[in-house]
């Protein structure tokens, strides 16, 4: 049994302006490194990507 994060991505690559892509909300960079991060890196990944998401989709209350 296996502690490693899942892949965030849906198949959806599209690259934003500064290389955020618009269907896992990872960089760019952090695409390409996921593969080799320890699971450590892939957590904080995750932790970045889930901050990209909810910034980019503001709740609105009221």
């Amino acid at each position: 049994m296996s502690d490693a994060p899942k892949s965030p991505c849906i198949s959806v690559c599209v690259l934003d302006d500064e290389d955020i892509c618009q269907g896992c909300y990872r960089s760019a960079q952090e695409i390409t490194d996921w593969f080799m991060a320890s699971n450590e890196e892939k957590r904080a990944i995750l932790v970045r990507a889930q901050e990209r998401l909810e910034a980019s989709n503001p709740v609105r209350l009221g």
